[in-house]
């Protein structure tokens, strides 16, 4: 099959990350052609000038619509592509001058119906913006993107950072409305479809994530909500792993307990832990303050994640409650 492109890329009050994005399109290495899809999620701030700015250098579609959310909104994009193959990324994303080229060559020798690659911090970053990547990468918080190399198949592809067919999309119908949690679902739909995914391991982009703790803490809160729920959907992908940031809250306020009842092995568990955290963050990253903020962002992730994962357990398995109607910030309406 004769592989041709359209990037998709929703955005929604973001206009500055949108150029930084478009000139990183420019400056791909790549002969191969492709198109990119702006879709305009209702913003106040918008995107269109600066998308016509780039109209002379790339070949761009701007599409605007009201606000339906990431995932309806990557739908619609997908829909007026031109392409047979789309490629969906976040607008706070840049690309390695290599990106496309290394796509490419590995569908063209491994077709794929749906991939995946990592992120990485690019050296523009802020410290707290690498540390988060650490927290929310490091094979000691997350069990690391790259995964397991012979269970790739089963890799679940982050819509930051994501190709799909449009075969697959067209069977599956896309992106859900949950937010986030859309992309995993997805990809469990694409596998009882008779898709398969796989990983990517050099076709990264550079992520910003959230540059605040605040929008950080709201944002694994999330994660962690919405894992129950998916779970719900697909009983069938439920890991005992889930359950480890809770574990690990709980358990580190029953450590700092147990200190006043002079019970310290516990604790000096946990500092152990830090402290081959710390090493590794200042081994991956060079730097000390980046080092010591990635404690501080594993803690954040495992504090609002844990505590979001046993909300959401406690609503759903115990009260019996609707997820929808008692999370409705994780669920856009259908337009």
């Amino acid at each position: 099959m004769q592989l041709s492109f359209s990037f998709i890329i929703p955005v929604y009050n973001r206009p500055d990350e949108i150029d930084e994005l478009l000139l990183s399109f420019k400056n791909l290495s790549a002969n191969i052609p492709f198109e990119i899809v702006i879709v305009e999620d209702g913003s106040n701030l918008s995107s269109e000038t600066i998308v016509n700015s780039y109209k002379n250098d790339l070949d761009i579609q701007y599409l605007y619509k009201d606000n339906s959310g990431p995932g309806d909104s990557r739908n619609y994009g997908m829909k007026a592509a031109k392409g047979n193959y789309y490629i969906i990324l976040d607008s706070d994303c840049i690309l390695p001058t290599n990106y496309l080229n290394t796509v490419y060559e590995y569908l063209s020798k491994n077709y794929v119906d749906c991939f995946g690659g990592p992120d990485a911090a690019h050296s523009s970053f802020s410290d707290i913006q690498k540390a988060i990547n650490f927290s929310m990468t490091s094979v000691l918080t997350t069990g690391g993107i790259r995964g397991n190399k012979a269970s790739v198949n089963k890799f679940q592809p982050r819509s930051f950072n994501m190709g799909i067919s449009k075969e697959a999309f067209l069977k599956t119908g896309g992106f859900g409305r949950i937010h986030p949690g859309e992309d995993p679902d997805l990809s469990i739909r694409l596998w009882k479809n008779g898709f398969q995914t796989a990983l990517i391991d050099e076709a990264f982009v550079y992520h910003k994530r959230r540059i605040s703790w605040s929008k950080f803490y709201k944002q694994v809160l999330k994660f962690g909500l919405v894992r129950p729920i998916l779970n719900t959907w697909h009983p069938e992908t439920r890991k005992f792993t889930y359950w480890f940031p809770t574990i690990f809250i709980f358990g580190l306020l029953i450590s700092i307990i147990l200190i006043f009842l002079h019970i310290n092995w516990p604790i000096y568990l946990y500092g152990f832990y830090f402290f081959v955290l710390f090493i590794s963050a200042l081994f991956s990253s060079k730097s000390l303050a980046v080092s010591v903020l990635a404690l501080l962002a594993v803690c954040i992730q495992f504090w609002g994640y844990g505590l979001g994962f046993i909300k959401s357990i406690f609503v759903i398995k115990v009260l019996n409650k609707n997820p929808e109607e008692q999370f409705p910030d994780l669920f856009f309406k259908a337009k």
